[in-house]
């Protein structure tokens, strides 16, 4: 009870804006970045909103940190930081229907244009595992994720085919990621239809490729358009190469790889047409605990001078690609949850919820890459959980971090 001739306290309304101004989301994502994003996409408000466009480009972030929560519960989750500082504070929780429609309002496009702003590769000169010596190492690989039974989401992406003429109890979005080896940190993220190819999801991403770069694929990546593509970008490439591909010796050199030609198509080959010149490397895996595991494998590389890279480093250097799959499988299972699904029921927001999953990814791998630094350890021995759930705290308990901490200079 207030004492006499002193007025009430008056009721102060709360949004998750407030706390998040002062958590680690708005310190690594500043507002006045998420601002420019908006505004480029043309996603700003005319009118006061419960739920504003900014707030909700932090509340999409949010939700890639706590995939098993609702929306309001989520928006609970995050209150309780700042409740604990003031206890007086009045929370308006808005419907689950407001959510959905703000984020609608929104769109994909915001999420995206952030995550290109900010998913560039971490590694520095004294990054332990990220360089095969001179060349950043990079790759590329692709998944998939389940999304709600919707009529639109089933229109958009489509669903893989079962047995007996059956059909898959999801609609499957595909993605494909470019992946910083050593930091395992995404750079690049494409998304399409379930029907769509990796190969052609992979060109915007191979198209960001820079000299300096040595990038690793599998095998269904390898095709002349997408081996030039990648190869006038200036980075040097190492892939493998499909069993049936046919490669003629023209010049075996020291260390038992040799040089050869990689044509447009088998007519090409057959008429003696020009093709592009590679070097091949074969070799196999004598692992008695890998039973399984093929007889030989081929990959093919633009680096033709043995003495820069010998045959066999390179085939040792061909396991690192598995860095991009375990940054897929963290964003799909420790930031998710196994048997994901995503939450939304139409594409544009499936959308906008794997750019939210892959800024927040990325968030993490900052972190840890700048622990990693600190230790002179290599990234990959820093647990990507442990981050993940520092990361959750320090979201609900905004004392942790002060914006200044952390300022987009510092990235």
């Amino acid at each position: 009870m207030p004492g006499p001739g002193r007025p009430r306290k008056p009721e102060r309304e709360f949004a998750v804006a407030d706390l998040l101004g002062v958590g680690f989301l708005a310190a690594f994502f500043p507002p006045a970045l998420v601002d420019r994003v908006l505004l480029e996409a043309g996603r700003v408000e005319q009118r006061s909103r419960l739920l504003p466009s900014k707030l909700v480009v932090y509340y999409v972030l949010a939700m890639a940190l706590y995939a098993a929560e609702g929306y309001r519960e989520l928006f609970r989750l995050l209150t309780e930081g700042l409740r604990a500082l003031d206890p007086s504070l009045v929370v308006t929780v808005p419907q689950k229907s407001a959510f959905s429609k703000a984020r609608e309002r929104v769109g994909s496009v915001p999420l995206r244009r952030l995550f290109e702003e900010i998913a560039v590769p971490l590694a520095e000169a004294g990054t332990v595992g990220a360089w095969y010596r001179s060349w950043r190492l990079m790759s590329v690989d692709g998944s998939t994720l389940e999304v709600p039974d919707t009529p639109e989401n089933e229109a958009a992406f489509g669903r893989p085919g079962v047995s007996r003429g059956e059909r898959s109890a999801y609609p499957r979005v595909r993605w494909v990621a470019l992946g910083e080896v050593g930091t395992r940190a995404i750079v690049g993220l494409n998304v399409g239809a379930y029907s769509e190819a990796e190969v052609m999801l992979a060109k915007p991403l191979l198209a960001r490729l820079e000299p300096g770069m040595l990038c690793i694929c599998d095998r269904a990546y390898l095709g002349f358009d997408a081996w030039q593509q990648a190869r006038e970008r200036g980075a040097e490439l190492l892939w493998r190469v499909k069993h049936n591909t046919v490669f003629r010796v023209e010049e075996r050199l020291p260390d038992g790889s040799f040089l050869s030609q990689l044509y447009a198509s088998p007519v090409d080959r057959r008429k003696g047409l020009p093709g592009v010149r590679v070097r091949v490397i074969e070799y196999a895996l004598d692992d008695p605990g890998r039973p399984q595991a093929a007889e030989s494998y081929r990959l093919a590389t633009t680096i033709l001078d043995p003495s820069l890279a010998p045959a066999e480093e390179l085939a040792a250097l061909y396991a690192k690609r598995w860095d991009v799959e375990i940054s897929i499988k963290e964003v799909k299972i420790s930031q998710g949850r196994p048997q994901l699904v995503l939450r939304s029921r139409k594409p544009d927001g499936v959308i906008q919820e794997l750019y939210g999953f892959a800024c927040v990814h990325y968030a993490i791998r900052w972190l840890l890459h700048q622990a990693a630094l600190g230790a002179n350890v290599d990234p990959d021995r820093l647990s990507f959980t442990g981050g993940l759930r520092a990361l959750r705290r320090k979201l609900s308990r905004p004392e942790g971090f002060s914006p200044q901490e952390l300022g987009q200079a510092d990235r």
